[in-house]
């Protein structure tokens, strides 16, 4: 999926224009050079790769999250990306499929979000694309949290000492996103979620104010 991601992306920032170099971190660690004209990280990831889990990857993966995090490049992270960090930076995920979100679900903003630069123009619900069995159970320190939902409470946070936005749900995904990424993992759902596949479908939405965050987040944190 990663052609798939790259493009989800570049439409999620649309109208802003982005020339994205893919840094595969199964494939070793990322260290401060790679950053060197970078202007904006942005941290995604696959299905078939767990934060709970791990793997003989994982350790160096962390290890170049913190790199990110330590770097002050602006970093946005959806999903994976969003336990990923947590884990690095001293919170902790779990895999738990009582509380999987697969298809559309609503997300509700804290207070704390109504007064964020990026979050803040949002409604106080709206209805955002979700793919996960992994939660982050406990964020890390020096972070606030921004958006829970009826099944999970850390549905996005920020950290208060790096420039950097995580979301469990997928702003870069639209609605045809979302069923090409269902569409690859066919029997993901029904595995995950004990629903099948075309119940999945039939209830996936739109989610124009989740589309918004990453272009949000730009427009607030990255310059020129």
């Amino acid at each position: 999926m990663m052609a798939h991601e790259v493009s989800s992306f570049e439409r999620a920032l649309a109208p802003l224009q982005a020339e994205i170099a893919v840094f595969d971190l199964l494939g070793g660690r990322l260290h401060r050079p790679h950053l060197a004209r970078t202007d904006l990280v942005l941290l995604g990831g696959s299905g078939a790769y767990s934060a709970a889990i791990g793997g003989p990857w994982f350790a160096s993966a962390l290890n170049s999250l913190r790199t990110v995090h330590d770097s002050g490049v602006p970093a946005f992270a959806s999903c994976w990306g969003f336990q990923a960090m947590a884990v690095a930076m001293g919170g902790r995920v779990v895999q738990d499929r009582s509380r999987a979100e697969v298809g559309t679900h609503r997300v509700f903003l804290t207070a704390e979000a109504r007064r964020d630069p990026v979050f803040g123009g949002l409604p106080p619900s709206f209805a955002a694309q979700m793919g996960h069995e992994d939660l982050v159970e406990e964020l890390p320190p020096r972070t606030t949290l921004l958006a829970s939902s009826d099944a999970v409470v850390n549905q996005a946070y920020r950290f208060e000492d790096a420039p950097i936005y995580c979301t469990q749900f997928h702003p870069e995904l639209d609605s045809a996103g979302l069923l090409a990424r269902l569409s690859t993992y066919p029997r993901y759902a029904a595995e995950v979620t004990g629903a099948s596949f075309q119940e999945i479908v039939d209830r996936v939405e739109d989610t124009p104010a989740a589309n918004q965050l990453v272009r949000l987040f730009v427009e607030n944190f990255v310059r020129g």
